[in-house]
C-alpha cells in the first residue's frame, strides 16, 4: 500500500467535510463563513464520528498562509484612494465605533472576572462586524441604493482597516510587560511610520518595477510575481516585528494603485478562497462545545453587548458625524453583529498562547447568534426608527437637526482644515522619509561601513555626511515644498494661503530643524552634537540651495506619476478607440444608462447635455444598434451608451458628476471606429449665410459638426442655430 503524507490525507478531509457543509449552508441561504467552522468542528477530536485531521501543526501552517492570502486579498481590494472617498462620516463613525467597543469588551471582561489579555481580545473581537453577512443581508432584501447602505459600506471599508491594525497592535499589546498608554502609543508610533514608510518606497518602486516587466507577465507569471511579492513584504513586517498580516494588506494596498491590480485580484482570487477554506476550517476545530454547553450565559450577555453596544456606538457615532435620526438609527442595527475578522482576532490569541482556550468558541457562539438575528434587525430598522422618532422629545430633535444642518451650510473653510490638506501629506511624508534614512543608516550603513573599512575612524562622521546629502531634497520639500496641486487654481484659498506662509513656514523649519538634530544625534555624542548642529544647518541650507529642488522636484513627479499610473491607463485604455487627433483639447467619451439611472426614459433635448455638461452627444449605442448625431426628440432607454465629445476638462466633469450623482457609470466597451474631418466654407456656397440646422449636414450627409474655427475663436460643440460664414474651418465627426 502506497503511504499517504498526513498532510495530503488532512487537506483530502477538511476539502470534502468543507465542501458537503458549506453547500449545505449555501442551499440554507447561511453564511459560507460558519459553514466553514461547522466543518471544522465535525473533523476536530471534539465529534469522534468523522475521519479526524492528524498533523495539527502542518494543517495550522496552511491555516497561517491563509490569513495571509485573507489580508492580501483584502489589500487588493482595499486601495489607499478608496479610504479618502469613504468620507469623514463613515470614518469618524467606524473609529468611534471600534474605539468604544474594544473600551465596552475590555470593561465587560475585566466585571466578570477575565484578566486584561483576554478582556482586551474580547473588546477586538466584539469591534468589528461582518462584511460578508452584511452584504448578503443587503441583497436579500434588495436594499442597495438606500442612503444608509452607503454609509454601512464606507463603515465596513475602514472597520477592515482597523481590524488590521488590531491584528498587529493587541499581539504587540498582550506580549509586552503590561498595558500602558506609553506602550500602546510606541507601538501605535511604529505600525503607522511601517506603513507609511513602505507606503512612499513602494508606490515609488513597485510601478517602475512592474512597467519593465510588463511585456512579460502573462498570467502564470502575474500570479507568481505577485505572491513573490506579497510574501517578499511578509518576510519584511516579520523582521520589522510586525505581524506577517500587515505585511500582506500592505503589498496587497500597494499592488491595488497599480494597472495591474484587477488583474492580480482576479487571479489571486481562487488561491486565497482556497487557503481562506482551509484557515476558516482549521479554526472551527478549535471550537469546544462543553465551554459553549458550560457558558449559555455567557453567550446571552456577549450577544446582547454585541448587539446593543454596536447599535449605541454606531447610532452616536453617524449622529456625531453629521448624519440624520433614521440613517444612523438604520446604521446602527445594520452592524449589530461580528464576522471573519473576530475569528482571526480570537485565534491569533489563542496560537500565540496568550489568551484563555474560552475566548475563540465564545467568538464563534456569538457571531452564530448575531448572523441570525441580522437579517431581522435590518429589515425592522425603518419601522423601529419611525417608533422611536415619535417619542423622542420635539426639543430633542430640532436640537439633532440644527445640529446635522450644521455640517450641510456652505461656510468659509477653517483655517486648520486648509493647512492640513495643502501641506499636511507633504510634510508627513518628507517626515517619514527622512526618519527612515536616518535610522536606515544609524543600523545598517554604518556597519557595512566598519565592515568595509574597520581601521577607519571616522565612519560616524561619514554615515552622518552621506545621510545629510541624500535627505537634503526631502528638507527642501518639509520647508519649501508647494501646497497640494487641487488648491492651486483656487483663489480664494490660496489668497488665504498666503496670509499664512510666515507662521506656516516657522512651523515648517522648526520641524525641519528637530529632525535635523535627531538626525546628528545618532551619530555623533551630545557634546559634539550641538556644536555640529549649526554647521549642519549651514551645510543643508547650502545643499538645498543648490541642487533641494531640482531632485525633490524629480522625486515629487514620478511619485505621483506613479501613484495616477492606474487611473491614467484605464482612461487610455477607454479612450483608445475612439481617440481623435484634433488639434484642441478634446476627445470623446463612452458612458452607459444605468438601469435606474435618472436620465432613462427622457430626451435628449430635456437632459440638456449641452446646457448643463458643455458636451455634445455624437451618438446613442442600443444593443447592435447604432444612431449616428440623435436628435434632441431621442429617447434614452437603460443600458443605452452614449457617446460624448468635448473637451478633456468637460468630459472629466462630466464623468464626475455621473459618479457622484451614481445615475450612470463609465464602462470598457468595444465602440464604432469614428473619422475627423474638416473643410472651409467658401464665399456664396451652399453653406454660406446659412445656419447649420439649414444646411440639412447631419440629415443628408451623416455628419455632425463638432466645432468651428472664426479666425482667433473657436466655438466648440456649437448649436443647431450656429450660422455658417465665408472662411469659417468646420470640424465634423462621421462613422
Amino acid at each position: 500500500m502506497i503511504h499517504l503524507p498526513p498532510l495530503i490525507y488532512d487537506l483530502g478531509i477538511i476539502l470534502v467535510v468543507g465542501a458537503l457543509v458549506t453547500l449545505l449552508f449555501k442551499k440554507l441561504r447561511q453564511p459560507v463563513v460558519l459553514g466553514y467552522l461547522v466543518a471544522g468542528f465535525l473533523v476536530s477530536q471534539h465529534f469522534p464520528y468523522l475521519p479526524t485531521i492528524q498533523d495539527k501543526a502542518s494543517v495550522h501552517t496552511w491555516a497561517e498562509i491563509g490569513v495571509i492570502f485573507l489580508l492580501f486579498g483584502l489589500g487588493l481590494e482595499f486601495s489607499f484612494k478608496k479610504l479618502v472617498k469613504v468620507g469623514g462620516s463613515a470614518g469618524f463613525t467606524a473609529v468611534f465605533e471600534v474605539i468604544f467597543m474594544v473600551g465596552l469588551g475590555y470593561l465587560v471582561g475585566r466585571l466578570i472576572g477575565w484578566n486584561s489579555i483576554d478582556s482586551l481580545f474580547m473588546g477586538g473581537v466584539l469591534s468589528i462586524s461582518s462584511t460578508t453577512i452584511i452584504v448578503r443581508a443587503f441583497q436579500e432584501l434588495n436594499m442597495k441604493g438606500q442612503r444608509f447602505v452607503e454609509l454601512v459600506f464606507g463603515i465596513l471599508i475602514v472597520e477592515d482597516i482597523v481590524a488590521v491594525l488590531l491584528l498587529v497592535l493587541l499581539p504587540s499589546l498582550a506580549m509586552s510587560e503590561g498595558l500602558s498608554m506609553g506602550s500602546l502609543a510606541t507601538v501605535t508610533f511604529r505600525m503607522v511610520f511601517f506603513i507609511l514608510l513602505w507606503f512612499v518606497v513602494g508606490i515609488f518602486l513597485l510601478p517602475v518595477f512592474l512597467r519593465k516587466i510588463r511585456s512579460l507577465l502573462e498570467e502564470e507569471i502575474t500570479l507568481i510575481v505577485s505572491i513573490a511579492l506579497c510574501f517578499m513584504m511578509v518576510a519584511v513586517s516579520a523582521m520589522a516585528g510586525f505581524s506577517p498580516a500587515l505585511g500582506a494588506f500592505v503589498m496587497g494596498s500597494l499592488l491595488a494603485e497599480t494597472p495591474e491590480g484587477h488583474r492580480v485580484e482576479k487571479l489571486i482570487n481562487p488561491v486565497k478562497n482556497l487557503f481562506a477554506a482551509v484557515f476558516f476550517v482549521s479554526v472551527g476545530t478549535m471550537i469546544d462545545p462543553k465551554i459553549i454547553i458550560e457558558k449559555p450565559g455567557l453567550i446571552l450577555l456577549l450577544t446582547l453587548v454585541t448587539i446593543f453596544g454596536k447599535f449605541i456606538s454606531t447610532y452616536l457615532g453617524a449622529l456625531l458625524s453629521g448624519q440624520s435620526r433614521k440613517t444612523s438609527m438604520q446604521s446602527g442595527m445594520s452592524l449589530a453583529q461580528i464576522g471573519e475578522f473576530s475569528f482571526i482576532i480570537a485565534s491569533l490569541g489563542m496560537t500565540l498562547k496568550v489568551t484563555s482556550d474560552f475566548i475563540y468558541p465564545l467568538a464563534v457562539a456569538v457571531s452564530a447568534v448575531t448572523t441570525f438575528t441580522t437579517p431581522y434587525l435590518i429589515k425592522s430598522s425603518s419601522w423601529f426608527s419611525e417608533r422611536v422618532d415619535k417619542v423622542l422629545p420635539e426639543s430633542f430633535k430640532a436640537a439633532l437637526d440644527s445640529y446635522k444642518s450644521s455640517f450641510e451650510r456652505q461656510g468659509s473653510r477653517s483655517v486648520s482644515s486648509i493647512i492640513v490638506e495643502a501641506y499636511g501629506m507633504k510634510i508627513v511624508v518628507n517626515a517619514v522619509v527622512i526618519l527612515a534614512l536616518t535610522f536606515g543608516f544609524k543600523l545598517y550603513a554604518t556597519e557595512f561601513l566598519r565592515m568595509l573599512f574597520p581601521d577607519f575612524r571616522h565612519i560616524q562622521r561619514v554615515s552622518l555626511g552621506v545621510c545629510m546629502v541624500m535627505s537634503v531634497p526631502f528638507f527642501w520639500g518639509l520647508v519649501k515644498g508647494r501646497p497640494a496641486k487641487k488648491f492651486i487654481h483656487d483663489l480664494d484659498i490660496m489668497a488665504r494661503l498666503r496670509r499664512l506662509i510666515p507662521g506656516v513656514t516657522i512651523a515648517r523649519v522648526l520641524l525641519a530643524v528637530f529632525l535635523l538634530s535627531v538626525m546628528v544625534a545618532q551619530f555623533v555624542s551630545l557634546r559634539v552634537a550641538s556644536g555640529a548642529l549649526v554647521g549642519a544647518i549651514l551645510i543643508m541650507s547650502v545643499l538645498a540651495y543648490r541642487y533641494g529642488e531640482v531632485v525633490y522636484k524629480f522625486f515629487e513627479g514620478e511619485f505621483l506619476s506613479n501613484l495616477t499610473e492606474r487611473e491614467r491607463e484605464e482612461i487610455s485604455k477607454r479612450d483608445e478607440i475612439t481617440q481623435l487627433a484634433l488639434p484642441w483639447d478634446a476627445s470623446i467619451s463612452l458612458i452607459e444608462v444605468a438601469s435606474d439611472s435618472s436620465w432613462a426614459g427622457k430626451s435628449l433635448r430635456d437632459l440638456k447635455f449641452k446646457e448643463n455638461y458643455s458636451v455634445t452627444i455624437a451618438s446613442v449605442i442600443r444593443g447592435a444598434r447604432r444612431f449616428f448625431a440623435p436628435s434632441g426628440d431621442f429617447i434614452l432607454w437603460p443600458y443605452d451608451k452614449i457617446v460624448c465629445f468635448g473637451s478633456d476638462s468637460e468630459l472629466q466633469d462630466l464623468n464626475h458628476k455621473v459618479e457622484q450623482e451614481r445615475a450612470s457609470k463609465i464602462i470598457e466597451v468595444e465602440t464604432p471606429k469614428y473619422r475627423m474631418g474638416s473643410f472651409v466654407v467658401q464665399k456664396d456656397d451652399i453653406y454660406d449665410g446659412k445656419t447649420i440646422r439649414e444646411t440639412g449636414i447631419r440629415e443628408s450627409q451623416k455628419i455632425l459638426v463638432v466645432c468651428v474655427e472664426r479666425g482667433a475663436n473657436r466655438i466648440l460643440g456649437p448649436s443647431a442655430g450656429t450660422v455658417l460664414q465665408a472662411s469659417d474651418l468646420v470640424w465634423f465627426v462621421s462613422e
